[in-house]
């Protein structure tokens, strides 16, 4: 069909967006979420970041001093994409509940606020460590421990950016379950994964040594979750039974 295969028609002077089109829109915008995230937090802040020890700290920042600078890119496209899937899902689900759908976007908005400024801290950390004014004015170990202060304070923040990884999924689970255009069950998967994120957050801030036996129990469901919806949007977009379904743009009413 022709409406199958356009992103966009006009009705009346008003811009209709295909719903399967934007969900599988979607679907990119949350691998490529995926793809930098997992690059930036999973590979680089693990690889140079060690809890405790400011001298390994700095001799890995030093020693993969552009893999770092990929780290942070990486970390500001991961925030750029994670905004335009927010936008694009709340074009796809506003009209099931407006108000839970400005909430997901929020949340979202929130989160990459934190991403971006964790992403300072840590070119910042390698500023530290390759700028030898640092050293000569505080000495080798206290500019090892700066390095070490402001990855610190990236690694915690990205911790406290969780709890908006976790609650983003709970009303963009919410408006999945009522849509009609996902399956309930992955409705459902979206908002228990998002609880076991704040689980998780809750967990390395309050009993940090329980936190880390737990956590990788704990963010199974989270990634089911999350892998489970990317998929569906690649692969399916949506129900077929809803997929000639339009959806207006919100700059029309």
């Amino acid at each position: 069909m022709e409406g199958e295969r356009m992103i966009t028609s006009k009705v009346n002077g008003e811009i209709i967006f295909s719903p399967k089109r934007l969900a599988k829109i979607a679907g990119v915008l949350y691998l490529l979420v995926g793809i930098f995230g997992g690059f930036a937090e999973g590979f680089v802040d693990t690889k140079m970041y060690v809890a405790g020890n400011a001298a390994a700290t700095a001799r890995n920042v030093v020693a993969n001093a552009g893999l770092v600078r990929m780290g942070v890119v990486a970390h500001l496209l991961d925030g750029t994409f994670f905004v335009f899937l927010a936008m694009t899902l709340y074009i796809l689900l506003r009209h099931v509940h407006k108000s839970a759908a400005r909430a997901m976007l929020i949340l979202v908005v929130i989160a990459t606020g934190i991403i971006c400024l964790n992403a300072v801290f840590q070119f910042e950390g390698l500023r530290v460590a390759l700028d030898n004014s640092y050293a000569a004015g505080f000495g080798t170990m206290g500019s090892n421990a700066l390095v070490l202060l402001l990855l610190d304070t990236q690694h915690y923040g990205t911790l406290v950016a969780q709890i908006f990884f976790g609650l983003w999924l709970v009303p963009l689970g919410f408006l999945a379950y009522k849509s009609g255009f996902f399956p309930k069950w992955l409705g459902v998967v979206l908002i228990v994964g998002g609880i076991c994120y704040i689980v998780d957050l809750f967990a390395a801030f309050l009993v940090p040594d329980f936190g880390q036996k737990i956590h990788i129990f704990v963010v199974i469901p989270s990634a089911i979750a999350e892998i489970s919806m990317v998929l569906y949007l690649l692969v399916k977009g949506v129900k077929v039974s809803v997929q000639n379904t339009t959806v207006q743009n919100p700059l029309h009413g």
